[in-house]
């Protein structure tokens, strides 16, 4: 009271106890830790199902693609155009794509169960969920969804390093 000047708090006698510096940083509390871990457990188990199933499916395609190739090459029969087409390298190169989508599906959520890389396990969680993109769209696009309305939620969110 009838100070001309401001002043800290800690400078204060009567307060200077209380007050003896800025506010430490308190680290996540473990049961909140272990609470975020479970809620995105599920949706990361089943982005690794989606990306393996997936590749699984984008491989078998590629090995098709290639030995479709080849027979039509080899046959005197006239071929369809646009078999030839798709059989040949426009087909090997989507597979090839479909391939690396999944290993970005696949690493994106095993970043997202160890609570790691925000944002490639909200990357992970779309690419699944486009149809024309993802590998196994059947099923990834109700994971995506699932993984995204988690990773959406403050406290998970909060949780990421």
């Amino acid at each position: 009271e009838g100070a001309t000047t401001w002043t800290t708090v800690s400078q204060l006698p009567e307060f200077a106890a209380a007050a003896p510096g800025p506010a430490p940083i308190m680290p996540i509390q473990p049961t909140l830790q272990i609470a975020t871990t479970d809620q995105v457990s599920g949706p990361a188990v089943g982005l690794i199902v989606v990306a393996i199933l997936g590749a699984l499916a984008q491989i078998a395609s590629l090995i098709m693609h290639v030995a479709g190739a080849s027979m039509l090459a080899s046959s005197r029969m006239p071929s369809n155009a646009w078999a030839t087409m798709f059989s040949g390298t426009i087909g090997v190169v989507a597979s090839v794509i479909g391939i690396v989508v999944s290993v970005v599906i696949l690493l994106g959520a095993m970043k997202m169960k160890k609570l790691e890389s925000y944002g490639l396990a909200m990357a992970a969680s779309i690419i699944a969920m486009i149809p024309c993109v993802s590998p196994c769209c059947l099923l990834g696009l109700p994971i995506g969804i699932w993984a995204l309305v988690v990773l959406m939620k403050p406290e998970v969110k909060s949780a990421f390093h």
